[in-house]
């Protein structure tokens, strides 16, 4: 089995797997722990570097075959639509707007109707978060398992300093936000075109389907060790961009900010 890197398919010896070209971003988000840069604008258009997030999203999802992209959201949308209308980079956009608050599991359903129908898996995700997945490699385990939805996780790292205790009450050492042996959801997702019959016309998908799906061994988990960054607060916010002065790399979400997207590689 090889990539096909050109479309970012798989290669099998009965031809190609198809590759995800349709995805739904969850954008309704208010992003209340980043005011007062919210005041204006929802929270997947805080800007991080002069660019926003949904940008670098949107970047990731092209370079790796994303075609179509259907943009849920609802608080300001108006700043969404204005700022990347209906085509962005080569992308298709279009939009799922709430006119009452649908949660992100109604929103989702939304998105995913919004597609129409489709035969190929669709990747979803939560419009905060920046990432450098190979979506691809996502979609091979996705397919093996044979799984109606697949949820993208990652190591959780300690927001603190740990120290060592020795039994007797000594301190042995230090370690700076170490990872710890569990894994956090990371609001990346893979469904099947039929998982859009499990999520609910109203209320959270990771609290009304996903539990249910795990009982019925119907979800299964890809663990990453890709770039992924979420903007929660001003803090996530200054981290990120301290980072990325100090070099670090965003692979494939980095957001071409002086390229028309003739010029984009």
């Amino acid at each position: 089995m090889t990539r096909d890197k050109a479309i970012g398919g798989l290669q099998h010896a009965s031809g190609l797997t198809p590759a995800v070209t349709d995805a739904v971003i969850l954008a309704g988000g208010r992003g209340e722990r980043l005011r007062p840069l919210t005041q204006d604008r929802p929270k997947c258009m805080v800007e991080v570097n002069g660019m926003p997030i949904l940008a670098y999203q949107l970047n990731w999802l092209r370079t790796h075959g994303v075609k179509r992209v259907v943009i849920a959201c609802g608080y300001l949308h108006e700043s969404i639509q204005s700022y990347f209308g209906a085509s962005y980079l080569g992308l298709e956009i279009s939009y799922a707007i709430e006119n009452q608050p649908l949660g992100r599991g109604g929103a989702l359903k939304a998105g995913f109707r919004k597609l129409g129908p489709t035969v190929n898996s669709v990747i979803a995700m939560n419009a905060d978060n920046i990432c450098d997945l190979p979506i691809g490699d996502l979609a091979e385990h996705h397919l093996s398992t044979g799984a109606l939805i697949t949820v993208v996780t990652t190591k959780l790292r300690s927001p603190y300093g740990i120290v060592d205790i020795t039994e007797d009450g000594k301190i042995s050492g230090f370690s700076e936000k170490p990872e710890l042996p569990h894994f956090i959801n990371c609001g990346i997702y893979l469904l099947k075109p039929e998982a859009i019959d499990r999520l609910p016309d109203k209320g959270d998908h990771e609290e009304l389907t996903f539990p249910a799906l795990a009982r019925e061994g119907e979800l299964a988990a890809y663990c990453s060790r890709a770039l992924w960054r979420t903007v929660d607060t001003i803090k996530d916010l200054f981290e990120l961009e301290a980072d990325l002065r100090r070099g670090l790399n965003l692979g494939n979400c980095i957001a071409y900010t002086n390229l028309s997207p003739l010029a984009i590689p």
